[in-house]
């Protein structure tokens, strides 16, 4: 007989994608979907008057054995930054955990598990709802390193809570699996998986679809436009390389606080003509960017993983990204990318360089990043699922046993 699953999450693509937040949930879900009778995802949506993108474009809707709420709730978003509001104060004014709480005893469906995607709120709110189901849940701490030793210094009862009580917690990366050990022992690393969207495609074709030049050498990065995310090192490394190489063009998809202050860099440093901000672009549309790229850099200060990276990889790209512990997981070799350190722009020009000039073996990439598609990690999780349902109900081995002869990442690595 096949089980129901519940996906709590504070992000989830809209019907029609025109929202993309938490598009690597939705891909993973799309994997599992037919492993299951239903899946239901829940994620909570702060009332903004439509304001905000998400509580924009966000309606319920169901497809195949899938169904998504959004339903409204108050709170401070971590990315809120006001005076005498620290971020252990934000919890406390978080109206999420009720009203999710609510909106499930209302729809009265049975689960066998519950799969929570970050800590705060999901983690904490499936641990409260296991109390009352009698359910086990499974929690993906996706957030960033900075955030995890932040959490971690904070020593907040409910993040406690949200650990110490998961009957299982997944990390993408090794580097972070130490210090949520501190909390549960049952900690597996398993990492992301991209979209069978990214794939190789024809650059010429890709360049003329996207009005890009053919002539010019594109370098390409795609991330929310915040600080953490670096991009002004890369205006720097940008800077650095032109007048050694005028051809050179660089394409940053996404949006985010750090447009206007990008825009002035790039006025400042004269670089009009190689860097083009072209905002946020259809999830469907970044396959034909990173076809159409040289390169694809990746300038974080701080990763846990990086999926992005994969997703270049996947479309036979090398990748450029800064020595960060998520992307430490992915570019094992330098057959697939270089390394630079976090917030230099001189040494991101340095590898950048190199990269233009290195002779990358598409196919060796191409395999290596199979080894992340979602096929392959979700069977991964899957059997976790199965694990973790059956020792809650003392039907199987335990679950450290069994999850001891998965393949991981790092041993699958050539």
């Amino acid at each position: 007989m096949k089980r129901n699953l519940l996906i709590i999450t504070p992000d989830f693509p809209d019907s029609t994608d025109t929202y993309v937040g938490g598009i690597f949930i939705k891909n993973f879900v799309d994997t599992i979907k037919p492993y299951f009778q239903e899946i239901v995802v829940v994620a909570p949506v702060l009332f903004s008057g439509k304001l905000m993108p998400n509580d924009r474009f966000c309606r319920d809707y169901h497809y195949d054995n899938v169904s998504v709420f959004y339903p409204r709730c108050l709170f401070l978003p971590r990315c809120l930054h006001l005076p005498g509001i620290t971020n252990r104060s934000k919890l406390s004014f978080d109206t999420r955990p009720y009203v999710v709480e609510r909106l499930l005893k209302k729809m009265g469906k049975r689960f066998d598990l519950i799969h929570a995607h970050f800590t705060w709120p999901s983690a904490y709110i499936g641990v409260t709802l296991k109390e009352t189901l009698k359910i086990p849940v499974i929690t993906t701490v996706h957030e960033n390193p900075a955030w995890l030793a932040e959490e971690n210094d904070i020593d907040h009862p409910l993040i406690q809570k949200a650990w110490l009580n998961s009957d299982a917690m997944l990390r993408a990366n090794t580097y972070d699996i130490s210090t949520l050990k501190n909390y549960n022992e049952r900690v597996f690393r398993i990492s992301n998986g991209f979209s069978t969207i990214f794939r190789p495609m024809d650059r010429a074709a890709c360049k003329t679809a996207l009005g890009l030049p053919e002539d010019r050498r594109i370098i390409l990065a795609v991330g929310n436009l915040e600080v953490i995310k670096g991009h002004r090192y890369l205006l720097e490394a940008i800077h650095n390389i032109v007048q050694e190489h005028p051809d050179l063009l660089c394409v940053i998809v996404g949006s985010g606080p750090q447009r206007a202050a990008l825009e002035r860099q790039i006025t400042d440093e004269g670089l009009s003509e190689h860097v083009k901000l072209v905002g946020n672009r259809p999830h469907g549309e970044i396959p034909l960017w990173m076809n159409a790229c040289d390169l694809f850099v990746l300038p974080s200060l701080n990763e846990s993983f990086g999926i992005v990276q994969i997703e270049a990889m996947a479309c036979g790209k090398p990748v450029i990204a800064t020595n960060t512990p998520g992307s430490r997981e992915v570019i094992v070799s330098d057959k697939y990318g270089l390394f630079c350190q976090p917030g230099n722009g001189e040494d991101l020009a340095e590898k950048i360089l190199i990269g233009l000039q290195k002779d990358w073996n598409r196919e060796e990439i191409l395999q290596f990043a199979e080894k992340y598609s979602w096929d392959r990690v979700a069977g991964e999780i899957l059997l976790l699922y199965d694990t973790t349902i059956r020792e809650w109900h003392g039907l199987g081995k335990a679950t450290e046993e069994i999850i001891s002869t998965i393949p991981t990442r790092s041993s699958s690595h050539p």
